[in-house]
């Protein structure tokens, strides 16, 4: 009886030992074999040696495209844990076993992360339930370009119903759709968004018409391994969060010199006088988004293509509203019946002010209730439209046009 109890002792302790050799691989094994049998390697019986494992244990700068498996020749895997080690949020490698229980491969389009090393952990056991375990460790290539997107707007901002989520590349994208399937947008309510492609450095989204208040927006930025170029891949892996506030909706008219001021459901909030671009230097008609907000800045002619024209260094209240440098800003240097009567500027859009700023001016009251994200649009001037890539400016392309530049 004392020899059966022993006997059986010994089974449960291996078996024990069998189950604690995927935990204990990374801390402290060797990376070689274990033979949980206890038998020399009979026809059929589990066997650390006959398990294989791709890549070999220790290699180094496994490749995206390499391939990762474990297989067996007899007997049946039982557990495969391929893991991230030395990782402050270590990840599995997910994957399957298959049917007949002879290999484990990972799940389709799941691959090892790039410039990291993984610990796989094999149990198999065969016919007559004797076990055997092995450890091993790779290492994924560090690649030697990286590419990142720069985003707009910020996480956890309150923007305008106009807001253009744009993600700009530092490194020029050729596999579009790899990179725009990385990028991923949710909205409760729900509501279809679109990327659009300017040019292989930029991709915008946006949905057919402007964000309902209220609306919650949730952007995946799954950009982390995925391959934008030959030897080039992503490094972020984040999520970005903004909320959509009320509505405002400003129409600036050129040829009678005002700006209409909406609300929620168009309601009118003001109407404000203007003063918009010089007959000689007009401003562009179009929707334009509101993308930066300065309670004060300098204006140097210089720096847009006006040459020593102007150097203003306290712009007050100055908002954004292309990347060619169209503002809509407060002036104070203008006498006072300009606004409402004639178009004096370099093709900005500008509201009674005074220097230093004041919320009492009209361009304090508009500056104090505006959002990054809201809509300005001109119209009645005598220059083009705004082209859909200067700015936040893709409302002037119609929807067909905008899902054309997708390329997903």
């Amino acid at each position: 009886m004392r020899q059966l109890l022993q006997r059986a002792g010994a089974r449960a302790a291996a078996l024990a030992l069998a189950s604690a050799a995927l935990l204990a691989g990374a801390a402290g094994c060797d990376g070689g074999p274990t033979d949980m049998s206890g038998k020399d390697g009979s026809p059929g019986a589990a066997s650390a040696d006959s398990i294989r494992v791709t890549p070999l244990d220790g290699a180094k700068a496994v490749g995206p495209g390499d391939r990762v498996s474990v297989t067996v020749p007899q007997g049946r895997l039982e557990r495969v844990a391929v893991r991230q080690i030395e990782a402050a949020d270590p990840v599995d490698l997910p994957g399957r076993i298959s049917a007949d229980g002879k290999t484990w491969t990972p799940e389709p389009g799941a691959r090892p992360a790039l410039a990291a090393k993984y610990g796989v952990d094999v149990l198999t056991r065969d016919d007559d339930g004797r076990r055997a375990a092995r450890h091993t460790t790779f290492t994924t290539v560090v690649p030697a370009h990286r590419f990142i997107g720069y985003f707009t707007p910020e996480n956890r901002a309150t923007v305008g119903t106009g807001m253009i989520v744009s993600v700009n590349f530092n490194r020029p994208i050729k596999d579009r759709a790899a990179v725009q399937r990385a990028i991923t947008l949710s909205a409760e309510p729900a509501v279809r968004v679109v990327g659009h492609w300017f040019g292989d450095r930029r991709l915008d989204f946006r949905p057919r018409a402007y964000w309902r208040p209220g609306t919650r927006v949730t952007v995946g930025m799954g950009l982390r391994d995925v391959q934008a170029a030959p030897g080039v891949y992503g490094i972020q892996h984040k999520t970005v969060t903004f909320t959509v506030g009320r509505s405002q909706v400003s129409t600036v008219d050129a040829a009678s010199h005002t700006m209409r001021v909406r609300g929620d459901g168009g309601r009118l909030l003001a109407t404000l006088p203007i003063t918009a671009g010089a007959p000689s230097r007009t401003t562009y008609n179009g929707k334009m988004v509101v993308s930066e907000m300065y309670d004060v800045t300098r204006m140097n002619g210089s720096t847009v293509g006006f040459g020593g024209e102007y150097d203003i260094k306290d712009v007050p209240h100055a908002l954004r509203l292309t990347t060619s440098g169209t503002f809509l800003h407060g002036n104070y240097w203008a006498s006072s019946d300009t606004f409402g009567s004639r178009n004096t500027s370099h093709g900005c859009v500008g509201l009674r002010d005074v220097k230093g700023g004041s919320s009492s001016t009209p361009a304090g009251w508009f500056f104090d209730r505006t959002l990054i994200g809201d809509v300005v649009e001109v119209v009645h001037s005598d220059d083009r439209t705004v082209r859909p890539d200067n700015g936040l400016s893709g409302w002037n392309m119609n929807w067909s046009a905008w899902q054309q530049g997708s390329a997903t």
